[in-house]
């Protein structure tokens, strides 16, 4: 599907972007990977770990829509990965985090309709289902914003779509560098916000394939969720460190103790496929009625109950210490 297609990444010089382009460049035989960021020296940096001929490098920031429209010229895909992530950060700069996460999605929607783009699928977190902090506020408005895209486009062909995943073992910025970094400066007990804490666990391989595949899947206005397993953080700072005494250090200002990926309160909207869910549009596109019980790839899905809700505390699948293990070896290949 992507080859000989152009293809640009918004935030591409972060942990998913990398991956991305990685996996694209080994898979497929694209005519061109965009990377859009507004930092040369990452930049520079990725373009020397990437030297490809398709590979483009393109300096620019999403809250600037001439910019955003100037890159997006002969795109044919587009990842929409460039967000203000940082939870603490985004409630002190409340405004820097609105404009870069609302502002910045609708300048993405606007220069994808006006250059025609085929696909566009804007990466979302779990802190975007019933929000408490203002990263996943603006997550939340950022993806109502890229399903209602799809009752503007008319007769344009773009088609715009969510991907909805929990926390990325070992991204830029995460708990398990952040870990490692503690155990390596000699430091006597690792700091836990909370003892039942928990979080969805997730591989940035796994993200990225995630998205590729949806990209099959899409018609348009979906939320993509995978099914991904729940960890513990007390048993990921043992896995890290076994037998290294904790430090109870409380929760962080906008922090859950549980993650939620779909909300009970779009149970009437949320379909159960093999692997994945998804959550349907609430507002019915003009010109279009889609069937997302059937998928682009002739996958079916089935209703949830009313009020089911995915949660990293509920989850039935957790791992243990020795997966956690694995599971960081894994996402070091």
């Amino acid at each position: 599907m992507l080859t000989n297609k152009s293809i640009l990444i918004t935030g591409g010089t972060g942990s998913f972007g990398k991956q991305y382009t990685r996996t694209l460049l080994k898979r497929y035989n694209p005519q061109r990977i965009v990377i859009f960021s507004r930092d040369e020296l990452k930049q520079f940096e990725m373009a020397q770990e990437f030297t490809s001929p398709v590979m483009r490098f393109f300096l620019g920031d999403v809250r600037d829509y001439d910019r955003v429209k100037e890159a997006m010229e002969g795109i044919d895909y587009v990842i929409h990965a460039a967000a203000m992530k940082q939870v603490p950060a985004a409630e002190y700069n409340p405004m820097e985090c609105i404009k870069t996460n609302i502002n910045g999605a609708e300048n993405v929607i606007k220069a994808a309709i006006k250059n025609n783009v085929q696909k566009v699928i804007a990466l979302s977190t779990d802190k975007a289902a019933n929000p408490i902090n203002l990263y996943g506020a603006t997550k939340l408005a950022s993806d109502k914003l890229f399903v209602a895209a799809n009752n503007m486009v008319g007769n344009n062909p773009t088609r715009f779509s969510v991907v909805r995943y929990g926390n990325v073992v070992g991204s830029r910025g995460s708990v398990v560098p952040f870990f490692k970094k503690l155990i390596a400066d000699g430091i006597a007990k690792l700091p836990v916000t909370h003892v039942e804490m928990t979080r969805f666990w997730i591989t940035l391989q796994q993200g990225v394939d995630f998205v590729l595949k949806n990209f099959e899947r899409m018609k348009g206005g979906e939320i993509f969720i995978p099914k991904i397993p729940s960890m513990r953080v007390v048993d990921l700072a043992e896995s890290l460190a076994p037998g290294k005494e904790i430090e109870i250090i409380g929760i962080r200002p906008g922090e859950k103790l549980h993650e939620i990926m779909c909300p009970a309160d779009d149970s009437h909207l949320t379909l159960e496929f093999e692997d994945h869910f998804v959550i349907r549009p609430s507002i019915k596109f003009h010109q279009k009625d889609f069937d997302f019980s059937e998928n682009g790839i002739g996958e079916k899905g089935m209703p949830v109950k009313q009020g089911f809700e995915y949660n990293s505390g509920k989850n039935p699948h957790f791992l243990s210490v020795d997966e956690l293990v694995e599971f960081d070896r894994f996402a070091q290949l």
